[in-house]
């Protein structure tokens, strides 16, 4: 389904109280906002030396989004009050924006959007309307500055400027706080004249024709961009930035969606289409609301990029020119002109695990999720007080024992429901008598124990049969899951772990605190059953096929894991999994785990 095309929507303002206005530096620390704008005047070949530690310090006083407005050369100490003029579209702006995300990613609680409303390519170097004020998704608490006093003081006439500049250009909270950055620059010498040496190049055109740092960019009516967008970060804005100037009135995004996902890591932790496009436009619109922005599923590796006569470039990164020249090709097969192609060079990550991407992506992040608390846990005042219970389920072939058994030797008692079925199976268990009833004395070995094969046989492919069995079976392994949570109280256990690959299905979530899923591509999971019950790949594939996905066990559950990598790793998830069931674990609980 098409997503209608969005434009700038008029958008009230929605402020909460803001904190109190900052203190003077000097006087105590200063107060946290929710969101601010970061004017940067400093001319950009001087401001890259000093970036980090102004990011630093504008993190410090904002805790979830910052808007940036780039103006360099602007002074806020004359007597008219300063206007936003057009800033040229360069190479050197385009690198800046690159490196300004890069540099953003170390602060990753912060939310960052540079603005691009000002920021004008060639064939648009137009005056801005100086009536216009942009509205913003979060207005600003606070604005603050690079702009700095000659007596390094909060200095009353240049905030108010400040201010007066501030909520000329965007929609601002009431109250609106100002604050000079001094940022902390170290003992090294920061340039105060521009420099020589330009930023690395991040921009490359299709073009072989050298680029120079100060050479204009070229803007096009429409182009396109493509991506997962999955948890919408630093990586992607650059992209989607890039996109958003080079385009002067329609950028089609096109967002993956169904197949373009299967081979995704960790896919059942994606965000749902719905959620990724509604951050996807919000970025956009805030960054550049004078754009057409038509977000469409992308359902095949070409998208609308391939087949729409009317764009002229397509923005990729290094990972996807080759896509995009795959696209071209296609498009000159079809008789439509090439389209020229911007690539971007991945933002590297420096903060990777050894089981993570060296580059800023969705993917990391996927894994980072792993064994975090992803919703709240279950109130069950009718369990024992002083047990907290884990129900820890999967597909077959996850893995899901392995871990276990990790959780048992970090103390948690484990209730292994496949035991408990045994029991239940075995003469004089409580559901030998109703299974033989139900399904005659055939099912039955010559020493008149139940031969599960032949059940299994029975049941497997007949709904009925099975729900026969199953409304026998589950209420049994659910009364004597109960038993033995009542023998790890006595035991002194304060964390009981189900392991129980039908825990979802059989109803048994009100059993528990939690349910934790572990998972695995489907792909590993037939070659491991195929490894371990010696069935072939169909057979393993029909047991897949009879229980419910990944997908479906995680959107029920509280934690992820998988066992996907290397034991140490698995073992690193299910430890910080635990750290932090500790810490939420109620003080009736905790005792000696």
């Amino acid at each position: 389904m098409r997503t209608p095309r969005l434009r700038a929507q008029p958008r009230g303002t929605i402020c909460q109280t803001p904190s109190p206005p900052p203190a003077p530096l000097g006087l105590g620390r200063m107060a946290a906002f929710r969101s601010g704008l970061l004017v940067l005047t400093t001319p950009l070949a001087s401001l890259a030396p000093r970036l980090a530690p102004i990011l630093t310090s504008a993190a410090g006083l904002v805790n979830d989004t910052l808007y940036v407005h780039l103006q360099p050369g602007m002074s806020l100490e004359g007597p008219a009050q300063p206007q936003s003029t057009p800033v040229q579209a360069t190479f050197e702006v385009l690198d800046f924006i690159t490196h300004l995300y890069a540099g953003a990613d170390v602060h990753r609680h912060l939310d960052v959007r540079i603005l691009l409303t000002n920021i004008r390519t060639k064939s648009t170097f137009l005056p801005l309307l100086p009536t216009s004020v942009q509205n913003l998704s979060h207005p600003p608490e606070v604005v603050l500055t690079d702009f700095q006093t000659l007596d390094g003081s909060q200095y009353n006439p240049v905030k108010e400027q400040l201010v007066r500049y501030a909520t000329s250009c965007y929609s601002c909270c009431p109250r609106l706080a100002s604050v000079l950055l001094y940022p902390d620059y170290g003992t090294g010498e920061v340039p105060v004249e521009p420099l020589d040496v330009p930023l690395p190049s991040t921009i490359r055109p299709a073009s072989p024709v050298a680029r120079s740092p100060k050479q204009p960019v070229r803007g096009y009516y429409r182009g396109a961009v493509g991506g997962t967008f999955d948890r919408l970060h630093n990586a992607h804005k650059v992209l989607l930035s890039v996109a958003c100037v080079l385009a002067q009135e329609q950028l089609v995004v096109g967002v993956a969606d169904k197949d373009l996902l299967k081979s995704k890591l960790l896919p059942e932790l994606l965000q749902p289409y719905t959620e990724r496009v509604e951050h996807l436009s919000e970025f956009l619109v805030d960054v550049k609301p004078s754009l057409t922005f038509d977000v469409i599923p992308l359902l095949d590796p070409y998208g609308p990029a391939g087949s729409d006569p009317s764009l002229e470039f397509l923005v990729v990164s290094e990972e996807t020119y080759r896509g995009g020249m795959a696209v071209n090709r296609f498009r000159l097969e079809n008789d439509l002109e090439e389209l020229a192609l911007y690539q971007i060079q991945l933002l590297k990550d420096v903060g990777h695990m050894e089981n993570e991407e060296d580059k800023v992506s969705s993917s990391s992040f996927r894994q980072r999720m792993l064994g975090n608390l992803l919703q709240p846990p279950y109130e069950r005042p009718d369990l024992p007080r002083s047990l907290y219970v884990i129900g820890l389920t999967g597909i077959s072939g996850s893995g899901k024992s392995s871990i276990a058994q990790r959780l048992k030797g970090l103390g948690a008692f484990i209730i292994d429901s496949d035991h408990l079925g045994h029991r239940a199976y075995a003469p004089g268990g409580p559901a030998y008598q109703p299974v033989v009833e139900a399904f005659g004395t055939d099912i039955l070995h010559k020493d008149g124990t139940i031969n599960r094969k032949v059940l299994g046989s029975r049941v497997f492919g007949n709904k009925k049969q099975l729900k026969i069995l199953t409304d026998i079976m589950w209420p049994i392994i659910a009364k004597l899951a109960r038993e033995e949570m009542d023998r790890a109280v006595t035991e002194g256990k304060h964390v009981c772990v189900i392991d129980a690959a039908m825990l979802l299905e059989a109803g048994w979530q009100n059993l528990v605190h939690e349910v934790w899923t572990v998972v695995i591509p489907e792909t590993e999971a037939v070659r491991r059953i195929v490894e371990r019950d010696g069935l072939s790949d169909a057979a393993a594939q029909s047991r897949l096929q009879s229980q419910m996905s990944g997908q479906q066990l995680v959107e029920q559950s509280h934690v992820v894991l998988s066992t996907l990598w290397e034991p140490h790793i698995t073992q690193r998830q299910v430890e910080k999994a635990w750290a932090l069931l500790q810490k939420r674990l109620p003080k009736t609980h905790q005792g000696l785990n």
